[in-house]
């Protein structure tokens, strides 16, 4: 999908993906001192604007212009503390130029496009960090496919924790974490995503998110209603 085919289907709902932030970026990053994060693939912005709550400085990245204008809305309801937090930038994660000065924090969250592409975003990504800065890449995991619902059914689009490692294997990063997640899915909007979609990802329920391991010891696999995410948490040394 390019940019006009996201402003359409962008512009055929309100909010695709849902107000609330995805439960592993607060997962991950919940209770972090705040810095200067970077969001590439925002969408409409509900991951910036969970961070900018949280005291982040975020600037949010989309090639959707129909997607930002609704970030600029959301967060034109916000207060001024955290709405001022803000910066949204129209443009392509996988030819973003970061500023020298780097971020704290870059949040690649269902980026789902083929594997070149998504090597040169996540580089990109990687080479934004400052000193000591995090990577939390999230996305349908390619076992979706299989063992999950919803999200893209383009196995080309999808990826595993390891893909990501090998993407970043020469960019001096520091694994964190690198895992399949599991998380129980319900029927809200956009659940069942689009093939090849960048950004894509199935709605979630509410709660805390879960391990592979938890969800099947829970039964979370009952009905088929469980989605396999892959989830990498990289580290740069310094700071």
């Amino acid at each position: 999908m390019d940019s006009q085919d996201w402003d359409d289907r962008y512009a055929a709902s309100e909010l695709v993906w849902g107000a609330a932030p995805n439960r592993w970026v607060v997962r991950e990053l919940a209770g972090r001192t705040p810095g200067h994060a970077l969001d590439l693939a925002a969408g409409e912005g509900r991951n910036a604007i969970w961070l900018a709550a949280q005291g982040w400085e975020v600037t949010g990245l989309d090639f959707s212009a129909v997607a930002l204008e609704r970030a600029e809305r959301l967060t034109a309801e916000l207060p001024d503390e955290v709405a001022d937090r803000l910066t949204w930038r129209h443009g392509d994660a996988r030819a973003y130029e970061a500023p020298a000065a780097g971020y704290d924090l870059v949040l690649v969250a269902y980026l789902q496009i083929p594997a070149a592409e998504r090597r040169a975003a996540l580089r990109r990504a990687a080479d934004a960090l400052s000193p000591g800065g995090t990577l939390l890449v999230i996305g349908h995991d390619l076992s979706n496919l299989t063992e999950g619902v919803g999200g893209p059914q383009d196995p080309a689009v999808l990826f595993t924790p390891e893909d990501v490692l090998a993407d970043l294997a020469d960019r001096g990063l520091r694994t964190v974490r690198a895992e399949r997640v599991r998380r129980t899915v319900g029927g809200e909007p956009g659940h069942k995503g689009a093939a090849g979609a960048a950004g894509a990802e199935s709605a979630e329920s509410a709660g805390s998110g879960e391990s592979a391991e938890g969800a099947e010891a829970n039964g979370g696999g009952q009905g088929g209603r469980v989605a396999v995410d892959a989830l990498v948490r990289l580290e740069r040394s310094g700071g």
